[in-house]
Formats: structure tokens, sequence, C-alpha cells
């Protein structure tokens, strides 16, 4: 009588360890279940309209991520088709300013921005032309030596911002985002080796009236985009708020 009990118990346990191991395996393929599709929202140009279309589609049950690239305007969104499908998801979207369109990985999709930088003679335009020309991507590139700017035009889908800006350091030039707006302002400064740094830059960005900044640690230069009047920032306010960050910097004309 008690072998048999012994033989019930122990097949017992290997049932309740089957039965677990289904559960797992079964856990596992409803994970393994989600898909993913991506769309171009050509009315998305910014972190707040991400944010906007991120608050209709996360309220909708089965959306589980969402990766947005604001250079391309797309969103890739990761959803449990058991719970929803695509028509679902871009439905809240129809109709609005970030209406959803298809998307491939072929599309050709053209952008154009300004890097203001160290071009002061036609040599350094040719050399920041050399440093480009090479990339998979760039479509055209225009110097404006008179204010100091490169104007690049790009295939977003094959390139980025990312990859532009690290080719223009790598080739000796400390760039940041141009604007011909008047209350834009432009500043390069000096640094010491131990200030040239990627934490330095992070600091500087958060400055009020900071827009953009950039450091090129083999040159020790630190180049920064910055609003004026429009908060009270003036060029001798940035300047303060870099000593209150601890920087000893000389103004490169």
């Amino acid at each position: 009588m008690m072998k048999m009990k012994k033989t019930i118990r122990l097949k017992a346990i290997r049932m309740t360890l089957i039965a677990m191991a289904l559960f797992t395996t079964s856990e596992f393929a409803c994970a393994q279940q989600n898909q993913s599709f991506t769309v171009r929202i050509k009315g998305m140009r910014c972190d707040d309209c991400a944010h906007k279309v991120m608050d209709k589609l996360t309220k909708i049950n089965g959306v589980d991520d969402i990766q947005f690239n604001l250079e391309r305007r797309t969103a890739t969104i990761s959803y449990n088709p058991e719970v929803t499908c695509e028509d679902s998801i871009k439905k809240p979207l129809i109709g609005t300013r970030y209406n959803p369109t298809s998307y491939s990985a072929s599309d050709i999709i053209m952008r154009g921005y300004g890097q203001h930088m160290e071009i002061v003679t036609e040599a350094d335009a040719q050399k920041a032309i050399r440093a480009l020309q090479g990339l998979t991507g760039i479509d055209s590139l225009a110097p404006h030596l008179d204010k100091h700017y490169l104007f690049i035009r790009y295939d977003a889908n094959r390139t980025d911002k990312a990859t532009i800006r690290r080719a223009l350091i790598d080739s000796g030039f400390t760039p940041t985002n141009y604007y011909s707006s008047s209350k834009i302002k432009f500043a390069l400064y000096q640094l010491p080796a131990e200030q040239a740094t990627s934490a330095t830059e992070e600091n500087v960005l958060t400055i009020n009236g900071v827009d953009d900044a950039t450091i090129n640690i083999k040159k020790q230069t630190l180049a920064i985009t910055y609003f004026i009047d429009q908060i009270g920032t003036t060029t001798e306010k940035l300047e303060k708020d870099l000593q209150v960050l601890g920087l000893t910097f000389q103004r490169i004309p």
C-alpha cells in the first residue's frame, strides 16, 4: 500500500512538472507572438508631436511598444495580434495632422539642414565637402562662407544627422545647428583639454537658452547655438552660465 501511494505521488509530481513546463512554453510562445509594423507620419516633426502620437496609440489595448524616428518621421509599433490589428491602431490617427502612410526601407526621404562651423575660406569649405561626399545618403552640399555654415541635403533613410556630425567632427570641425533667425546666435570657445569632454557637452545643453552644443575633443573646442531675447539670454549671460559650470574658456572670433 505504501509503495502504491509513493508511486501515485511521484506520478502526480511528474504531471505537475509537465504542466508547469507546458505553461512556461505557452507563455513564452505568447510573448513571441507580438508583431510590428512601421508607418510614416509626415506631420510628426518634434518630440511634442511624438508624445501626442504616443498618447493616442498607447490607449489602444494590445499596443506593446512604439519606437519613433523623427528624422524619418516614422513610428514602429509592436502589438499583440490576438488583441488588436494594424487598422485599429492606425484609426485614431487617420484624418488628423498625424495621418499615417506606408513606409518602406527603400523609400527616399529627403531632409535638409544647416551646420554652423569653422568655414571661413574656400579651403575650409572644400574640406567640409570632402568629409561628407563619401557618406551614403548625401544628396548635395552647399557651403556659405559669409555666414559660416554648410547646408546639407540628405536621405534620412540611408544616413542621419548624428553620422553626418561625427564625420564633420572627425575632419576637424565643431558643428552646431544653424538658423537664419536674428534671435539665434553662435559662439565658439577654446577649452582646456581636461574640460573638452562629452560630460561638458551634456552640461552645456542644460543651460537655459542653449539650443545645441558640440565639443570637438581633439581640437578642444566648444560650439554653441543659443537663443537671445526670448528668455533673457544674452552672450554675457551665457558666458556667466558657462562659468557657473566651472568652465575655463576663451572665445574664438
